[in-house]
């Protein structure tokens, strides 16, 4: 498991070698015999569960019924609950735990009782280097657009999932605009961006490739690729699984190895706990990990890194769904270069 700001190594002030296309959407990988196994045990035992809403709610009220207590809460997460920290939160009940807390270089901060603060937290499952590992965080607010972009120099996050839109359909504004810069770069603090390019997919994403440095650097800015999905809903689901299953297939050429990939929706537990549930479910099927298949295990161990993750039934059940999906598109694409 994570412990705080060291399950990563923090980046020097060089980027990383990658460069991101704005039209290039690769295939599913293509898969061995052995996965072609997998996937297709993997898909009978999601569909068969899927045949059975019951027990799927049933998984989930356990969830809920497992959650943890307010003074539990309180007990590990000591510097997110600062009173120096706590203009930093967006929402007072989701708070990093201190064990697997992001954390910033402490000279960013002019408080040294901040220790690094973001309201960010680390995400693995496992160590292997084939399965991403993922920073669940906050929608950024005009307080913490700097200790963002510092978090992703600072620890080489090579892409980020924005899964909210900037105000939602009541005028409740859900993240700050810390990343549109199409009229030229734009500052915070130390740190300036500049995009790209910008895309707009048939599936509703916003594709931009920015670049990011600190302003006195004399070494090259860092790649990312920023990706939003404005049409998720607070508290719900998409109408169908392609927009997910088209970002999956947008970070399938993206190394674990790189960096972990920021995840952020408005308190980022919800959609993004939904999103990093696919995503390292697929992955640990693909190396063979069946233990995957036991949806609860995995939500049960992103919440014991942050409170929350996957927030209602309706998400829950969406993991399924994508999780089919996204497993049968692999092994109709094997089928097809096989000539099955």
């Amino acid at each position: 498991m994570a412990t705080a700001g060291k399950p990563f190594a923090a980046s020097s002030t060089s980027a990383q070698p990658f460069n991101f296309s704005a039209d290039s959407v690769l295939p599913p990988p293509s898969l061995s015999p052995d996965q072609l196994r997998r996937c297709t045990d993997a898909v009978k035992a999601f569909k068969d569960k899927l045949l059975m809403p019951g027990a799927i709610a049933k998984e989930f009220s356990i969830l809920q019924n497992n959650r943890m207590s307010s003074s539990d809460m309180r007990s590990r997460c000591s510097v997110a609950l600062d009173s120096v920290n706590s203009d930093k939160n967006r929402y007072t009940d989701v708070i990093p735990f201190d064990k697997n807390r992001v954390v910033l270089n402490p000279c960013k901060d002019y408080r040294p009782s901040a220790r690094g603060y973001i309201n960010a937290s680390f995400i693995e499952t496992s160590s292997a280097e084939s399965i991403s590992r993922f920073i669940a965080t906050q929608g950024p607010m005009p307080c913490t657009f700097e200790d963002f972009w510092e978090m992703i120099i600072q620890y080489r996050c090579p892409v980020i999932l924005m899964l909210t839109r900037l105000v939602d359909n009541y005028r409740m504004v859900k993240c700050g605009d810390y990343f549109q810069a199409e009229d030229g770069p734009r500052e915070f603090g130390n740190i300036c961006i500049v995009t790209k390019w910008i895309r707009t997919t048939d599936t509703a994403l916003v594709l931009r490739h920015l670049e990011v440095n600190y302003k006195e650097s004399e070494e090259p800015p860092r790649s990312v690729l920023h990706i939003q999905y404005p049409e998720w809903p607070d508290h719900g689901v998409p109408k169908n699984t392609l927009a997910v299953r088209d970002i999956l297939k947008r970070t399938y050429s993206v190394p674990p190895t790189l960096g972990p990939i920021v995840v952020h929706c408005s308190a980022g537990i919800g959609r993004t706990g939904t999103y990093c549930a696919i995503h390292n479910t697929i992955q640990r099927v693909l190396v063979g990990d069946m233990s995957a298949l036991d949806l609860i295990n995995t939500v049960t161990m992103f919440r014991s890194q942050r409170i929350g993750m996957v927030q209602t039934l309706d998400q829950y059940i969406f993991c399924y769904k994508a999780i089919v999906d996204e497993l049968e598109d692999f092994i109709s694409q094997f089928n097809k270069q096989n000539g099955s």
